[in-house]
């Protein structure tokens, strides 16, 4: 199961959901579907702006897990 762990990333770097939708250019509600994980298709480039502006892999914004 793949799961975004994006919550986690922005607490353990101190950023809002609000500051990261102003670094990366995105919908603040993009950001806040992908924070409450209720994102059904990844977007690529949606995941690409978010990690450039967090400084971080994607490990830290998705997780895979066997269930």
């Amino acid at each position: 199961m793949i799961r975004l762990c994006l919550d986690k990333a922005l607490t353990d770097r101190g950023v809002s959901r609000y500051e990261l939708a102003k670094r990366t250019g995105i919908q603040y509600q993009i950001i806040d579907n992908y924070y409450k994980n209720r994102v059904k298709r990844y977007d690529g480039f949606v995941l690409d702006r978010i990690c450039v502006a967090l400084d971080c892999d994607l490990s830290d914004v998705i997780t895979f897990t066997k269930e």
